[in-house]
């Protein structure tokens, strides 16, 4: 699967953004998909995930609470909706795949992804 993450721009604190990962080729209800996010400095960390039906969803605390990652298959896409902004948000966003094939596994840990979108960039003015 080929991934494009689009969606990024500059944002006010306080405001919101909704981040768009869309999918190529077959079988995209096969991958579990998690967004990620890398900011100038540090470590690519984990943000989201959502299981290959949609049903399962795991947050990391930083955005829980403020985020809503969702998929519709039908269309290949995982969005992810932010609110809340923080200047601490500002990082350049990856999506990525984790071919789960029929399993409802969600994972948080980066190696377990297959493949990678080229990352979008959101930047939180404060």
């Amino acid at each position: 699967v080929q991934l494009q993450a689009c969606g990024g721009g500059l944002v006010q604190a306080g405001g919101s953004r909704r981040l768009s990962c869309v999918g190529s080729g077959r079988y995209f209800n096969r991958y579990a998909i998690g967004w990620f996010r890398q900011a100038p400095g540090k470590e690519r960390e984990f943000v989201a995930a959502i299981s290959r039906s949609g049903s399962g969803t795991v947050y990391a605390d930083a955005v829980k609470g403020r985020s809503t990652i969702s998929r519709k298959n039908a269309e290949n896409t995982v969005y992810l909706d932010m609110n809340m902004l923080k200047p601490e948000d500002t990082a350049v966003y990856y999506c990525a795949a984790d071919h789960v094939i029929t399993s409802m596994r969600i994972s948080t840990g980066r190696d377990d992804y297959d493949y990678w979108g080229q990352g979008t960039q959101v930047t939180v003015s404060s």
